[in-house]
This record gives C-alpha cells, structure tokens and sequence, in this order.
C-alpha cells in the first residue's frame, strides 16, 4: 500500500516509511499500534522539513516532544552509520 510522507509529499511503499500514531490515551508510539498516523520518509531532509514546518503536529492533531524527534534522530544515525560499512 502507498502512503504519503508529510513533509516531502512523496508516495512510497508503506513499509519504506516510518510511522508515527497518536494512540487513544495521547501518546505517541513508532511503528506499532493503531490510532492516527502520519508517514515520513526515513531521510534527515524529510525529518528536519516536518520538524521546522510543524508537519507532524498538523497530521497528528497533537503536540510531538522533542524526545520522538530525538528518538527518529537517533534511527538516522544508525542507518547512516550502516550504510558506511555496506560501502
């Protein structure tokens, strides 16, 4: 199934995108669950977009701390690093 990233807008498979959902108690949870989800490509450009234009608050109707976009952050650094031993 195609979902879109909500800060670059682009139409990926689902499962090449992360997944935030805002759960029924409010909080927020990353890749499991049901409730409200917004998609975003797994790429600092998309991240550092929806985190300056407020993209993910807009689609999840809630406030996102800054510890889900640390957390998100932090998944990049361990992709990245794990490209560089693929090269």
């Amino acid at each position: 199934m195609l979902r879109r990233c909500v800060a670059c807008r682009n139409l990926r498979d689902r499962q090449l995108l992360w997944r935030l959902i805002r759960q029924a108690d409010g909080s927020i949870a990353l890749d499991q669950g049901m409730g409200r989800s917004a998609y975003l490509c797994p790429d600092r450009a998309c991240l550092e977009e929806a985190r300056r234009r407020k993209r993910l608050q807009r689609s999840l109707r809630c406030q996102i701390a800054d510890s889900i976009i640390a957390a998100l952050d932090a998944r990049l650094g361990t992709d990245d690093a794990a490209t560089v031993k693929a090269r």
